[in-house]
């Protein structure tokens, strides 16, 4: 139950922001997001029941079903992945020192949690995460606001490019579950060649909007 626990308190952290509404169901939801970090997305709701410790007709009395529990496991997954990579999202540096910086923890948490990020990447086009502000979403919106913040300096746009910034984290996901299922690179191969490439797609959409990004310019969200 350690890592139960573990789940568990980061979904407490979130119930201000809507992620539960009663103990039992914070915890249904935190053994449902142990079960598929342990086993993954095909866990048996019997795994739920005995990780949360309740019997197994209990469960849906907390959720409504199962694609429910999917993206409350999904939000919550995404909040502690987020948790881990922000910090990065306002350190100056160049732009492959900015994309380096916030890709390593992301990595890092996914060779640690590989079930878990293959299960929030699959998530991101099902209908009930694109109905609410949840998981991947919450995520892209992270990107979009650092974006915003190394891109405000040049006072050429207002808003980050959405579409380009989510197909570079499609780019992202495709990457890290090659690199997870292959392992034919190191993970700072994998961090530092991702950057690499994100870089040259965010370069080119830079460009479109009139500024041309010298290799050596240092972006600043605090400016």
């Amino acid at each position: 139950m350690v890592d139960v626990a573990k789940w568990l308190a980061v979904a407490l952290s979130l119930r201000g922001k809507g992620a539960g509404d009663s103990e039992r169901r914070t915890r249904v939801i935190a053994a449902a997001t142990q079960a598929i970090d342990e086993r993954g997305p095909a866990v048996s709701m019997g795994r739920v029941a005995e990780l949360a410790g309740i019997p197994r007709p209990h469960i849906y009395r907390y959720v409504a079903n199962r694609e429910t529990l999917d993206t409350e496991v999904a939000r919550l997954a995404s909040a502690d992945l987020v948790q881990r990579a922000r910090p990065y999202f306002t350190r100056a540096g160049t732009s492959y020192e900015v994309l380096h910086g916030a890709l390593a923890p992301i990595v890092d948490w996914a060779a640690e949690h590989p079930n878990l990020y293959r299960f929030i990447a699959a998530q991101q086009q099902t209908k009930a995460l694109h109905r609410v502000r949840l998981g991947r979403t919450r995520f892209l919106d992270e990107i979009v606001a650092a974006t915003n913040a190394y891109l405000r300096p040049t006072q050429l746009v207002d808003d980050a490019p959405d579409g380009v910034l989510a197909s570079v984290i499609g780019m992202a996901d495709a990457g890290i579950i090659w690199w997870l299922d292959h392992k034919d690179e190191t993970q700072d191969e994998v961090v530092d060649r991702l950057a690499r490439q994100m870089e040259v797609v965010l370069k080119d959409a830079i460009a479109h909007l009139g500024l041309d990004v010298p290799d050596d310019m240092v972006f600043n969200p605090e400016r």
